[in-house]
This record gives C-alpha cells, sequence and structure tokens, in this order.
C-alpha cells in the first residue's frame, strides 16, 4: 500500500512538473562566477545578495563564504573553519551577513566584510528545542524592528523569533499536516506588510503568518518550496526543488511564471536549494547535486 501511495505521488508530482507555465524570459550566465584558481565549489546550498549586488555563495568546501562582485570577480573569502554543514545565507537590512549551519545547529551573525562574529543564536553543536537551541535551522528573516524569525527546521518544526538583540520572544509550529504546523519549514521571508511566508517543503505548501506567528493562510499549489527571495516590487521566487526549476508568484498565490529543468547543463538545475534575486532582476541560485552556483539574467 504505501509503495502505491508513493508511486501515485510521483505520477502526481510529475504532472504538476510538466504543466503548462509561462517561460521566464532569462538566460544562464555560463561564464559566472570566476573562480580564484584551483577553487571548486561544491555542494552550494545558498547564495544571497547585497544592494551593491556583491553575491556571497555558500558551500560546503573552505572557505565556506566566497564573495563577488557583480562582475563575477573573486573579492575575499570568509568563515575560514565556523562551520560544519552550511545551509542558508542572508544579508540583513543592516548589511549584516547571517548564516545558518544545519549541521551545527546554529546561527551566526557576521560582518559582511571581516566575516567577524558579531552574534550567535543557538549553541554550537548542541540539537535541542529550547529557547537557546536549534535542531538543523534552515533559514533567517528579519522584521521591520529588527526581530529575527528562524526556520528551525529539519530535526525541530517550528519557527522562532528573536528581538534585534537575540532575546527569544516566541516560536510557534509543530510536526504535522495541520494549518501552522510545518514538515522542514526549509525557508523564510517577511513582506512590506508584515507577512511571514514559510516554505513548508516536505507539505509541499508555502504557509504564511503575521509577524507574531498567527496563520493567514496557504498555498498548496506551488510544488515542493525549498528557498525564497522577495524582490522591491513584491514578487516571490521561490526554488521548486523536487521538480528542478524556479517560480516567480505574486502576492496572492499566483504563479506568474517558470525558469529552468532537470539537467547538468548551464540553465539546467539538479535540486536548487536557496536562492537570491539581486537589484538588477538577476537571479542566483545554489545547487546541492550540480556543486555549483548560477547565475540568469534577463534577457
Amino acid at each position: 500500500m504505501r509503495r502505491s501511495l508513493f508511486f501515485l505521488f510521483l505520477l502526481t508530482l510529475a504532472a504538476f512538473s510538466q504543466s503548462d507555465l509561462p517561460q521566464l524570459s532569462y538566460k544562464a550566465d555560463p561564464d559566472w562566477p570566476q573562480l580564484p584558481p584551483n577553487t571548486n565549489l561544491v555542494e552550494t546550498p545558498a547564495v544571497t545578495v547585497d544592494p551593491a549586488e556583491n553575491v556571497y555563495i555558500f558551500h560546503r568546501g573552505n572557505p565556506p563564504i566566497l564573495v563577488y562582485d557583480k562582475s563575477g570577480k573573486f573579492l575575499r573569502g570568509l568563515g575560514h573553519g565556523l562551520f560544519d554543514s552550511p545551509h542558508g545565507l542572508r544579508i540583513a537590512p543592516d548589511g549584516s551577513l547571517w548564516a545558518i549551519d544545519n549541521g551545527s545547529h546554529f546561527v551566526v551573525k557576521m560582518d559582511a566584510m571581516t566575516g567577524r562574529v558579531k552574534m550567535v543564536l543557538g549553541r554550537r553543536r548542541t540539537a535541542g528545542e529550547a529557547e537557546n537551541l536549534f535542531d538543523k535551522p534552515t533559514d533567517v528573516a528579519f522584521g521591520p524592528n529588527g526581530d529575527i524569525y528562524v526556520s528551525d527546521g529539519y530535526g525541530n518544526s517550528r519557527v522562532a523569533q528573536f528581538s534585534k538583540d537575540g532575546k527569544f520572544i516566541r516560536a510557534w509550529g509543530k510536526r504535522g499536516v495541520n494549518p501552522g504546523e510545518f514538515n522542514t519549514p526549509h525557508a523564510v521571508v517577511l513582506d512590506k506588510q508584515n507577512k511571514l511566508y514559510v516554505a513548508d517543503r516536505e507539505n509541499f505548501r508555502i504557509q504564511i503568518f503575521d509577524q507574531e506567528g498567527k496563520f493567514q493562510q496557504m498555498w498548496t499549489h506551488v510544488g515542493s518550496p525549498w528557498g525564497l527571495s522577495l524582490t522591491q516590487d513584491d514578487m516571490l521566487f521561490m526554488t521548486d526543488g523536487y521538480n528542478n526549476r524556479i517560480l516567480k508568484l505574486d502576492l496572492d498565490g499566483k504563479i506568474v511564471g517558470s525558469l529552468g529543468e532537470f539537467g547538468k547543463l548551464p540553465g539546467q538545475l539538479d535540486l536548487p536549494h536557496h536562492m537570491a534575486v539581486g537589484p538588477s532582476g538577476n537571479i542566483y541560485v545554489g545547487e546541492i547535486v550540480n556543486l555549483r552556483a548560477q547565475r540568469f539574467v534577463p534577457r
């Protein structure tokens, strides 16, 4: 019976992935980024972009954070020896760099220029479900007042909220399928109306909450949400990991278009993880299996 249900699920997922969606007008840049000599990316779960479109690539090699300018020129490496299993990466509104290590169960705020640690949430290499502990956290988002939201994650099934100075405020969620419950909350973003979007990855949906954790609605038609990125013009980009594509949605949940397909060549994807959209409209995505970060440029 389980095998039959799983096969039915795969058929449903395949049918969704072949749906006739508008194609976004982007092309891959095969020459980006310019890696230093004798350097390769390994598993690359995350990419983030600052307002000047410097790009920060988070991979499971050394140094774990590689910084490039807008042209793709290498600038510096950060985070030497700090992380066990890089997972998520964000630039906060104040310009700080936040890295999430799901293997070591902690979230760290860093100086984006020097890599100096400025704040730690969780306790490194200690898993748990408490005010000061995570279990395989995945991502982080920021409120207009500086509040910090952590999706937590593979081990726990909750969102934890902290003040800007790192004081625990609340947490909500548990493992399950009902509204407000999660199965691998994998990414979080907050829009201009202070609505929090949570990529509920293994439940194949996006859940939306107010900034205090009250459930608002859910979208169940978006495939497998892995990574989320909000743009200044209120569009939501999403990596649809199991379907190996990127979706663009409006904030009513309508799918505007799709980009990518399964494969190994530039422009194709194999388990796209977290992503970011730059001020220029360029799309940046980290891939696990293909061991790379890609840039897609508007045509």
